[in-house]
Formats: structure tokens, sequence, C-alpha cells
């Protein structure tokens, strides 16, 4: 019998009231699914960094939901990362997502490379090594099944997740892609280079198909022809984009599980109408309601 399906949720924090609300009535709609837990992204500058801190804040305090910020690398010192660590860990925050994060210009080589900051983390192992000195959490970390960028290609990329594990991490979770294929092959590749930890494939529902194409052309991820042929000419059909994105995603779960997958993490981005839908294909349904209105 097929292991039950576990899911974790990705937001950002809102940057308008507006967009607040948005989040807000996301959290509330999948919070039902009872999710493993949700994570809120973070920015280099003080602005975001802020934002995510109250946005932590109040799914810790509003909701049961276990919250998981994002951490990074850029733009700080170790000194202050880890004193944003600490200061979560006495709010009552035992999961972290630790990552290098995308540089700033000013932490880039003339070629567009990172620098670290001067006395600052210059890797995320480094950063999954320090969270250890203030606390015991449990540390999720990126993954790349066709390569970071930046990483020299896909050996090169395997290694630097090998560091990862091996400074504490246990989870990784991927970045999106379309080929069951190229999770499979990860995968697998993982598994002979005595990578351990649970590989949570990263799943993108598609909102708007322009915004994934940015959003694959900084990751490196690929949008294979069929994916492009499927939302063509829907720009100014967003009912039937809705349909096929739901298709598309729906059909790329349920050939991942078949496959034994059974923990997916969502990038919602900040909507629940796509990812709720998926979640109910794969079976989960709501049980208690888990956040309450403000």
């Amino acid at each position: 019998m097929a292991n039950p399906v576990t899911v974790s949720f990705e937001f950002f924090p809102p940057s308008d009231e507006g967009m607040g609300r948005q989040l807000w009535e996301s959290v509330l709609r999948l919070a039902p699914l009872q999710p493993n837990f949700v994570s809120v992204t973070y920015g280099a500058d003080g602005s975001t960094r802020s934002r995510t801190h109250e946005c932590v804040l109040r799914i810790l305090r509003e909701t049961n939901l276990t919250v998981a910020p994002h951490l990074t690398c850029v733009g700080a010192s170790r000194g202050e990362v880890l004193r944003i660590a600490q200061d979560y860990w006495q709010q009552g925050v035992r999961h972290m997502v630790a990552l290098r994060g995308d540089a700033p210009a000013s932490q880039q080589s003339p070629d567009g490379r990172y620098r670290p900051k001067d006395g600052g983390f210059a890797y995320a192992s480094d950063l999954v090594a320090g969270l250890s000195a203030v606390g015991n959490f449990e540390v999720s970390v990126a993954a790349y099944p066709e390569g970071h960028p930046e990483s020299g290609g896909i050996d090169a990329d395997l290694e630097n997740l090998k560091r990862k594990v091996d400074a504490g991490a246990g989870r990784a979770i991927t970045q999106f892609f379309f080929e069951t294929d190229v999770f499979l092959r990860y995968r697998d590749r993982c598994a002979a280079a005595g990578i351990r930890v649970p590989l949570v494939p990263g799943i993108l529902p598609i909102t708007r198909f322009p915004q994934l194409l940015r959003f694959a052309g900084r990751c490196g991820a690929s949008v294979p022809l069929w994916l492009r042929q499927r939302f063509d000419g829907l720009d100014d059909d967003p009912e039937t984009r809705r349909m096929i994105a739901a298709n598309v995603a729906i059909e790329q779960v349920q050939r991942l599980r078949m496959q034994g997958v059974d923990e997916f993490h969502f990038y919602t981005l900040n909507r629940a109408e796509l990812t709720y839908a998926i979640c109910h294909a794969l079976g989960l349904r709501p049980r208690v309601l888990e956040a309450q209105v403000a």
C-alpha cells in the first residue's frame, strides 16, 4: 500500500495591504489540508527581511501551522544571520529553510557570480552548520534537478547538496520542473552520491505563463515545448489557462506518485486555488480548520 501523501506550502511576505489579505486568505484556505509545514521566503534587503519576520510570527500566533522561515547568506554578516535565527528560536520556530540566496548587485562579481559579504556565510552548507550552534532546527535546503545556473553542472550541484546534507540538513526541496524523468534521474543520482535525506519535488502551479518563463530563466529550469504549446494563445483567457494549469500539475503529481513519491512542496505564489485542487487530486481532504482570522 502506498504511503500517505504529505505536503508543504511556500508563501512570500506581502508588500502591501491587498497582498496581505490575499496571503492570509490563502493560508486560511490551505491550512485545513494540514501541511507538514509552511515556508516563508526571504530577501536580502531589510524591508523584505522585516516582512518575512512579521509574516512568520503571524502564522505562528494565529494558526496551528508549523512555519519554516527562509534564511539566506546574502546581505548580512554571520552574526546578523545567526541573531535572526536566535530570535526565531526564542519565538518557537523549530524549522528553517537554509539557502545561499540570490545575490544583490553589490555581492556580484563582474561576471555576475556571487561574492560572499565580508564576514558573511559563503555557502548554504556553512549556514546549515551555523544554525546548529543556535538550536536543534529541522533544516531544509534547496536542490536543483537541472543544476543551479552557477554550480558548474549537475555533478558540482550534487556535491553542493551533499555538503549541505553532511552539515546537518534533513530535507532537500527541489527547484520546480515539469518533466517527471528530470526528477527521477536526479533522485537516482542523489542515491548514488549517498544523499539519504528525503528529496521533495517542488511543484509550481502555473498562474501566468510569462511569469513562469521569467522564473525558469533565472533558475535554469527547462520549459518543454509541449508545455509551451498547451498555453499558447491563452494570454487573454484566464479561465482556460487555470483549467490547463490544474491539469498539467495534477498529471505531474500523479506521475510522481506512481514512482513512489509521497511528499510534495508547492510554490503557491500566495494563491490557494490551484494548489488546493492539486492536493484534492492527491487525495488530501480538509479536516480541522487550522487558522482563524485575526
